[in-house]
């Protein structure tokens, strides 16, 4: 599977007619997969597209009217995302944004066997990108990514105690973070900061990673 940085958008041109989940073909407005540097060291995982996000095909984006801060805001604020860069077409850098699933039901979250369904797409892609730090955007992200990444219990791995902490997983460090429009001021800050300091460090890992 090759990548296609041309686009940011699906750049490993998975499947966007994906008939997996018969429930989600009737609710979803489009496919979303992944977004973003096919050579990113730092890749976000949500666990299911916003309906903005629905609309645009762009993981987590989201309406600006909406309370609270968003993932934008927060990389523009880290220097990954160009703050001039269009809303449904962010310019990022060094990072790579994509769901536990690929499609929305307006009215619930993903069941599990929806998650399992979508699950090929997220490890290929992370095979792929094979970046040095994943980060679970809200709780059942980090869930999945904590119990197939991690040695830690799963009962140990909870929002918001593991905010903007960093945990050793197996290839890959973990940065969990609550969902951005939950997150108080505070929290954000936090977050910001931890990272930046991650930012400041020799962060990569020896595991054969390809030059970018």
């Amino acid at each position: 599977m090759d990548a296609n940085q041309r686009t940011r958008a699906n750049p490993y041109n998975m499947d966007e007619t994906c008939r997996n989940c018969p429930a989600l073909r009737e609710t979803r407005t489009q496919v979303v997969h992944g977004y973003g540097d096919v050579g990113a060291d730092f890749l976000f995982v949500g666990e299911r597209p916003t309906p903005t996000a629905d609309a645009t095909g762009v993981p987590f984006v989201r309406e600006e009217s909406t309370q609270g801060t968003s993932l934008r805001r927060i990389l523009e604020r880290l220097g990954l995302c160009d703050a001039t860069s269009p809303a449904d077409e962010p310019a990022l850098e060094n990072v790579y944004l994509t769901h536990l699933t690929r499609c929305r039901h307006p009215e619930r979250p993903p069941a599990d066997e929806e998650v399992a369904n979508c699950e090929p797409y997220l490890e290929a892609e992370i095979r792929m990108i094979n970046p040095e730090i994943l980060i679970p955007v809200g709780e059942r992200a980090l869930a999945e990514l904590g119990t197939e990444y991690t040695t830690t219990p799963v009962e140990e791995l909870a929002l918001p105690a593991t905010h903007a902490s960093r945990i050793r997983g197996r290839g890959f460090e973990l940065v969990p973070m609550i969902e951005p429009a939950e997150q108080t001021d505070e929290q954000t800050q936090t977050w910001v900061e931890t990272f930046a300091e991650l930012l400041a460090t020799d962060y990569r890992q020896t595991k054969g990673r390809r030059e970018r």
